[in-house]
């Protein structure tokens, strides 16, 4: 039986390409352009490249080959709080954004959010797609331009989220038989092409693959697996902006960091399968399938082709590394939790991280490569891990797993999550007041 790292090392796109050897600085002098693709409820186990068993992603396997493919990054298992995490470089304890409700509250006079650190360096900015739970609007929090939907899983106008979205302010009907995905690319290219001569941010949150699954333009009408249309769509799409940015001459001076913002929804999660296993946990777990996501790096001539890096990354990393390449200034009197992991950008070892943590409603935990430590004080051993991850007993005397208990505590210890703000939804991560949705759902009922 293979074992994680004989799956992952095997898996369709890893196959060795070599470190690039002429890392070279951004074309001309020019910053390089930022593309942030967040692929929506896409864990680990929907992409070819990382062993997926049904789904075939040529576009986004060929980004991972001619890139690095990281296995262990990680970020909070819902995806309010897990944007709040991308976009502020901060911890759910400190931000507020521990639940899916929560996150809303986030206020621009307190929290930064990453185009207002980019913009002061020279970056044109564009928030195209999913806003999600986060509050406001893209322009409250620094974007110059956007396009926005409300809610999730949003394609056609027959879904009641899906009859008018707003652009730059404005509100835009979607028409009959028009594809919301194919309109949010339309934007995204106008966007690249008009800001060509200037570097530019573009914060790219796909609708795929959140329910509701529905028919793509390119499913068949006796289509058996509308879940595998939906990644093939999204992979297509990643393939025309591939194409789009080569067509501009933009390709070479562009870096394109593409992620999942949790794992694989539950009513997907059993079928998505890697070597015919299913992974532990899915989407709002705080197992393994909750929180570890996809995320590829590719950016030609300075990022290493095929490699597959194993260095610990989570949400909180994305604002520092970006503010790094792109020469921008993070403050001093507020507290970043990211990383910025730069260097492996350009083929360097920097200074990985010891430990991620993660964070949902009153859960959390510290994870390093072998171990996890929760908030409750079980120690998980995370060898088999993505697939299992077995407790070790309190009592246990193994020396190995004693010393992991006691530097992943320390660490813990360290943060301090529970003496920073504190959940208070329904223990789910998902609400903030269950009981007020249910009465707020029942009275919109009885008023139709």
């Amino acid at each position: 039986m293979m074992n994680r790292r004989d799956l992952l090392k095997n898996a369709a796109c890893a196959a060795a390409g070599g470190i690039v050897a002429d890392l070279l600085p951004a074309q001309g002098g020019r910053k390089p352009n930022i593309i942030f693709i967040l692929a929506d409820d896409l864990g680990i186990n929907g992409l070819g490249c990382y062993g997926a068993d049904h789904y075939k992603t040529p576009n986004i396997d060929k980004l991972a080959r001619e890139g690095t493919r990281y296995t262990h990054a990680y970020t909070a298992p819902l995806c309010g709080p897990s944007r709040a995490l991308i976009m502020t470089g901060r911890y759910a304890f400190r931000t507020g954004a521990t639940n899916q409700d929560a996150t809303g509250l986030m206020k621009p006079a307190v929290e930064t959010m990453m185009p207002s650190y980019l913009k002061p360096a020279g970056y044109v900015t564009a928030s195209i797609g999913k806003w999600g739970q986060l509050p406001l609007g893209p322009a409250e929090f620094g974007f110059d331009e956007y396009l926005k939907f409300k809610g999730s899983g949003v394609y056609w106008n027959t879904q009641e989220n899906g009859k008018t979205i707003r652009v730059n302010g404005n509100p835009r009907t979607i028409r009959d038989k028009e594809y919301l995905p194919d309109v949010m690319h339309d934007f995204t290219v106008d966007f690249m092409t008009r800001h060509r001569e200037t570097p530019f941010y573009i914060y790219y949150s796909l609708s795929h693959v959140h329910a509701e699954i529905l028919p793509t333009p390119d499913s068949k009408p006796d289509s058996k697996d509308l879940y595998a249309d939906n990644i093939a769509y999204m992979d297509k799409l990643v393939g025309k902006l591939i194409a789009e940015l080569e067509r501009l001459k933009l390709r070479d001076n562009t870096l394109i960091v593409f992620v999942g913002d949790n794992g694989t929804g539950g009513a997907y999660a059993a079928q998505s399968t890697i070597g015919g296993r299913r992974i532990a946990g899915e989407k709002g777990s705080m197992l393994e399938g909750g929180a570890n996501v996809p995320m590829i790096v590719n950016w030609p001539r300075r990022t290493p082709a095929g490699n597959v890096s194993a260095d610990m990354v989570d949400s909180t990393d994305f604002l520092p590394t970006f503010a790094e390449i792109a020469g921008a200034k993070l403050p001093a009197d507020k507290v970043l939790d990211g990383h910025s992991f730069a260097p492996q950008i350009y083929g360097k070892k920097g200074q990985p991280r010891e430990w991620i943590f993660i964070e949902l409603a009153r859960d959390w935990y510290v994870r390093e490569q072998n171990w996890k430590l929760n908030q409750a004080g079980e120690l998980f051993d995370m060898t088999p891990s993505p697939f299992a991850e077995p407790v070790i007993p309190a009592d246990t005397t193994n020396p190995a797993a004693k010393a992991a208990r006691m530097r992943l505590q320390a660490a813990l210890d360290k943060l301090n999550p529970g003496g920073g703000i504190l959940d208070e939804g329904d223990g789910t991560g998902r609400h903030a007041n269950r009981e007020e949705n249910r009465k707020k759902k029942k009275a919109k009922k009885q008023a139709n």
